[in-house]
């Protein structure tokens, strides 16, 4: 995981306005808001995108928040290339359905494996990039896979793992 030391970008995943919040897909907002948060961020609206600036342990980082729905998440790769920012240097969170509730994982490349804002990024910068999984389960049915996502989450203890998700992210730089 040498790679992930040389973090520039952290993109947080998830769907745009209030209705979308707390939801299950929302986890990579969420996750973004917390290090915003903790290391004294302030968003700014940004074209398609919300971007604040962090320093982790004197790292600078650029937390981002795509604006254009989970579906065309990618549309805000050309931005981070103009900031000479490559897609080994860009950490992806995302939500997980193959994952249990909670459980958080590292990811170095891969495919989408269904998540249409993963395969928005790939379409854009390809493959080559690290992702923070963060597990939220998954409906017994199939089809229930649409409405499970962007449903807000029942299982308690979210807060606390978005902390740990937070941690984990700090650690790359320490």
């Amino acid at each position: 995981m040498e790679k992930l030391l040389e973090i520039k970008a952290v993109i947080g995943l998830g769907n745009p306005g209030i209705k979308y919040e707390y939801t299950r897909h929302n986890i990579g907002f969420r996750v973004v808001d917390a290090l915003s948060d903790r290391h004294a961020g302030h968003w700014q609206t940004r074209d398609i995108m919300e971007v604040a600036e962090i320093a982790i342990n004197g790292k600078r980082i650029l937390l981002i928040k795509p604006q254009t729905f989970m579906n065309t998440s990618g549309k805000v790769i050309p931005w981070l290339q103009k900031q000479g920012i490559k897609s080994e240097n860009i950490l992806v969170v995302h939500d997980e359905l193959e994952k249990p509730f909670g459980k958080l994982s590292f990811k170095m490349d891969g495919s989408a494996r269904g998540h249409n804002g993963l395969r928005s990024i790939i379409e854009f910068c390809g493959p080559n990039f690290p992702r923070l999984r963060f597990g939220i389960g998954r409906p017994e049915e199939r089809e229930q896979v649409g409405d499970y996502v962007l449903e807000n989450f029942s299982e308690p203890g979210v807060d606390a793992y978005i902390g740990q998700a937070a941690e984990m992210i700090e650690k790359l730089f320490s």
